[in-house]
């Protein structure tokens, strides 16, 4: 399951309401379920599909400090091999057998990129709105640890009592976007090295 952090002035909703105008279409079907922390996205292949194999897809959206988390699960996609699987065994038998089965292969091939294509769309609700995987700007302000004074991220000292602010200095992930410190090497959440 991949996670990203958009931190900014965004709603779970945003991303709903993409998602689903994105998808819930041809032979997809998107659905909103309403959760305590934000929203869940699922996208599925429709029931009476005209072509391909039968595949699902959930997304979780919720609300976090200052943002959004977006995590996708991990697709389903045994029904997509098995389409995969019948039409190789079909072109075994008779190559000419892939004429007849092309609107099948390359419905197929869209429902492997399922979430990638979801990605995508997260990706560009997230930068229309403002957002991003870096900090927000109420997040930028450090508070010193000996006269609580908030301060700005970057400043090496404390602008009222002087004192290092080094220890305290919040980075993200450049890959997901979630809230390391400074001594993590390798980020907890996507497991990228820093």
């Amino acid at each position: 399951m991949k996670k990203k952090i958009f931190h900014g002035e965004i709603q779970p909703e945003m991303f709903a309401r993409a998602l689903i105008a994105e998808f819930d279409r041809g032979n997809f079907l998107a659905r909103q379920i309403p959760t305590p922390q934000g929203l869940i996205v699922q996208i599925a292949t429709r029931p009476q599909r005209q072509s391909g194999g039968q595949t699902g897809l959930t997304i979780s959206i919720d609300r976090v400090e200052d943002g959004v988390a977006v995590q996708i699960g991990d697709q389903s996609i045994f029904g997509v091999a098995a389409s995969l699987g019948s039409t190789a065994l079909a072109a075994l038998q008779n190559p000419f057998s892939l004429l007849g089965r092309l609107d099948d292969i390359a419905q197929d091939i869209e429902s492997l990129q399922l979430d990638d294509r979801v990605w995508e769309t997260v990706e560009r609700v997230a930068a229309a709105h403002g957002a991003s995987l870096q900090l927000s700007e109420r997040l930028r302000r450090l508070i010193c640890e000996y006269c609580d004074t908030a301060n700005p991220v970057g400043e090496s000292s404390c602008i009222a009592c002087g004192a290092p602010l080094g220890n305290v200095q919040p980075l993200t992930c450049p890959n997901c976007g979630f809230v390391v410190r400074r001594s993590e090497t390798i980020c907890p959440n996507c497991k990228r090295p820093l």
